[in-house]
C-alpha cells in the first residue's frame, strides 16, 4: 500500500479493541469469517474470503436495498439532448432509460480523436453533492473548482460519463413509483446501466475495464457501485467516506435521508449497529486500483479513520498480491481534491486503462 501523509494527529481510536465488532465479526481483521457451520475461521484465500465479500454486500443492502435484477435491465434508448464543441472534445447531455419508465440525465464527453476511428478508454464520472447545478460541476459548467474531473479526463482522451445523482438539482425522479428503495440504490443502478451505455459505444474501449472516479458523494458513490460491479478496474474516491462510527462523532444522521439510505434512521444514536461500513465495502474492492485522497482539514470525514480503514484493508489485497493496488494519500487541505492529488489520480487511470502506453 502506498501512503502519502504530511502531518500526525493522534487518531479517535487508540488501540484495535476499542473497535466494535460488526455482525459479529472483526471491524480490524477482516480476514475474520463466518463459515457454513456458524463458526469463525480466518481467510487463507480469496475463494474462502468469499463468504464475508457476500455477507458484507448483504448487510449493504439491508439498509440501501437490494440491488435490482434483470428485469430492470430494459432497452436504453439513448436520446440526445444538446451537443456543444469543447475545442479537443464533443459534449453532449443525453438521457439514457436506466430502467422501465426511468429516463437518467448524464454528460457524455467524447475526444473528437475518438469520434474519428481511435478507440479509448471510458470512466464513470460521480459528481459530488451539487443541489442547483448538479452534474454540471464536473464537465465545468459552474461550482467549486478541482471539480472538473469529467471534463479534464477528455481532455486527456478519455470517454466520460457524468449521470446526474437522483433527487439532486434538476434530477427528481420518483423513487416509489420506480420501486427503488433508496437515492442511493437508485444511484448505483443508474450507474451500473450508464456503463452498459458505455459498452454499447462504438469508439469506447472496454478491453481493460472502466474507471470510475468522483469527490465526496461521488467519493463513496464511486465505491457502492464499484463493489456491485466488476467492470470497473481503477476506483478513485476523494473525500468519499470514513467509518460511521467516526462520522461526526458517530452522529449519523446526516446519512438518513431519501436520496441517501432512510434506513440509517433505524440505526441513530448506535452506529456500530449498522450492518456495513466502509472496512468491509475498500476490502470488497481488492485486487482493484484504488486511490483515496482522504485531506488532513477535511471536516466532513476524518483522515485517521480512512487510514485504519486502509491498514484493515490491506490484506485482502495482499490476500489477491496486490498490495500496491491500494493508495492513500493525505493532502494539507480542507474538503477539497486539489491539483497534485487529483493529477496523480488521472496517471493511475492512464496506467490501468491504457497499460501499454
Amino acid at each position: 500500500m502506498r501512503r502519502v501523509l504530511f502531518a500526525l494527529v493522534l487518531p479517535f481510536y487508540s488501540q484495535a479493541a476499542e473497535i466494535p465488532l460488526i455482525r459479529g465479526l472483526s471491524r480490524v481483521n477482516l480476514l475474520e469469517y463466518k463459515a457454513a457451520d456458524g463458526t469463525k475461521k480466518t481467510a487463507t484465500t480469496p475463494a474462502e474470503w468469499e463468504h464475508r465479500r457476500k455477507e458484507a454486500l448483504e448487510g449493504f443492502q439491508q439498509v440501501a436495498g437490494p440491488l435490482p435484477g434483470p428485469e430492470m435491465r430494459c432497452a436504453l434508448d439513448p436520446q440526445v439532448i444538446e451537443e456543444t464543441d469543447c475545442g479537443g472534445y464533443v459534449r453532449r447531455l443525453i438521457t439514457y432509460t436506466s430502467q422501465p419508465g426511468g429516463k437518467a440525465p448524464a454528460y457524455l464527453c467524447i475526444p473528437k480523436s475518438a469520434l474519428q476511428g481511435t478507440k479509448t478508454p471510458a470512466v464513470l464520472c460521480l459528481h459530488p453533492t451539487e443541489n442547483k447545478i448538479g452534474h454540471k460541476v464536473v464537465v465545468g459548467l459552474g461550482g467549486k473548482p478541482h471539480r472538473q474531473y469529467a471534463a479534464e479526463l477528455a481532455e486527456r482522451g478519455f470517454v466520460t460519463l457524468a449521470p446526474s445523482y437522483p433527487l439532486l438539482a434538476e434530477y427528481q425522479p420518483d423513487l416509489k413509483a420506480l420501486k427503488m428503495p433508496s437515492g442511493t440504490m437508485k444511484a448505483i443502478w443508474d450507474n451500473i446501466r450508464g456503463l452498459d451505455y458505455l459498452e454499447s459505444l462504438p469508439f469506447v474501449d472496454n478491453s481493460h475495464g472502466f474507471g470510475v472516479i468522483g469527490h465526496s458523494l461521488g467519493g463513496h458513490n464511486s465505491i457502492y457501485t464499484a463493489v456491485f460491479d466488476e467492470r470497473i478496474k481503477v476506483v478513485v474516491s476523494s473525500c468519499g467516506f470514513d467509518s460511521f462510527l467516526d462520522y461526526y462523532g458517530g452522529d449519523i444522521k446526516g446519512w438518513n435521508q431519501e436520496r441517501y439510505m432512510s434506513k440509517m434512521g433505524d440505526y441513530l444514536g448506535r452506529p456500530q449497529d449498522v450492518p456495513f461500513d466502509f472496512y468491509e465495502l475498500i476490502a470488497c474492492l481488492a485486487p482493484r486500483h484504488v486511490y483515496v485522497n482522504a485531506p488532513l482539514r477535511d471536516a466532513n470525514f476524518r483522515w485517521q479513520s480512512v487510514d485504519r480503514i486502509a491498514d484493515a484493508a490491506l490484506p485482502l489485497f495482499k490476500l489477491h498480491q496486490a498490495e500496491s493496488h491500494l493508495q492513500i494519500v493525505h493532502p494539507d487541505s480542507d474538503h477539497d481534491f486539489p491539483d497534485t492529488e487529483r493529477l496523480a489520480s488521472y496517471e493511475l487511470i492512464r496506467r490501468v486503462l491504457r497499460p501499454v502506453q
